[in-house]
């Protein structure tokens, strides 16, 4: 499993110009609803979600080695999978494509495949999508996506800082985590789709819901999220209305380099349906 190395870091206020595109366009609150309203009619019968914030907010959270270079206003989605993306995207994915002949995670592979929809339903608008598990040439996560969720208010993204009364060694790493407000820590963060010649100054900044209620409860999330991350439990902080089917439980429970036998057994059940 990989754990996210996220931390909110110096605030660079000097963004408001910074890489602005030729036919830059000005929206509306209601456009960007409309767009939300496409979007969701491209991804959400695949198990997707999507939630809109400024490129500003995001830079003003994270150092400025990980700042996206787009004026502060410029409209981007965090999209996220929910427990129905297994069924309803990613073994129909596997009986479309050979995904083991090509060397990258098939996860990866399906994520690509469904995200690039959107492209083709706004294909005459400059879109870049930047994916969870893209890096930089130097080894950099090209996108925080805990991060993003947190400031889009899709998710609320929990941290040591969070915590006053710090139980932890002060030399242990505690990484942060989040949480949905409807399926806990059944979901992922995806990636951003970023409309690079949008902008939107009104959007209203939408803050993330307060999940857990005491910091005893941030306490015993982080523990379970650090210590014991492969027994599921943190995903359980709360009651949810939806969680990962036992299939996909098992898939993600497995080592990447074992699911090979899991991804022909489910190519097999499905060719034969």
């Amino acid at each position: 499993m990989s754990v996210s190395t996220e931390t909110v870091l110096e605030k660079i206020p000097e963004l408001d110009t910074m890489n602005e595109e030729p036919g830059t366009k000005i929206i509306t609150q209601k456009e960007v609803r409309d767009i939300k309203d496409r979007l969701t009619s491209v991804i959400d019968s695949c198990g997707f979600e999507c939630h809109p914030f400024k490129i500003g907010w995001y830079n003003e959270q994270v150092a400025r080695c990980f700042h996206l270079p787009y004026h502060n206003d410029t409209l981007a989605f965090v999209a996220i999978s929910t427990p129905g993306m297994f069924e309803k995207a990613f073994i129909p994915f596997l009986a479309k494509v050979d995904c083991l002949k090509i060397n990258q995670d098939p996860i990866d592979q399906c994520m690509i495949q469904h995200l690039s929809a959107i492209k083709r339903e706004f294909s005459s608008t400059s879109i870049e999508i930047i994916h969870d598990f893209e890096l930089t040439p130097n080894k950099r996560p090209k996108i925080l996506v805990q991060t993003a969720g947190h400031i889009a208010g899709a998710v609320r993204f929990y941290q040591r800082k969070d915590v006053t009364s710090d139980p932890w060694d002060p030399k242990k790493k505690v990484f942060g985590v989040c949480l949905h407000p409807i399926y806990g820590g059944w979901f992922a963060l995806r990636g951003v789709v970023i409309f690079t010649r949008l902008q939107c100054p009104e959007l209203p900044r939408q803050q993330p819901r307060e999940i857990l209620k005491t910091e005893e409860e941030v306490v015993e999330l982080l523990r379970r999220y650090n210590d014991r991350w492969h027994d599921w439990s943190f995903r359980d902080i709360i009651p949810v209305q939806e969680k990962y089917s036992e299939e996909q439980k098992e898939y993600f429970g497995t080592r990447p380099e074992d699911r090979k036998i899991l991804i022909e057994r489910y190519q097999s059940l499905k060719n034969n349906i």
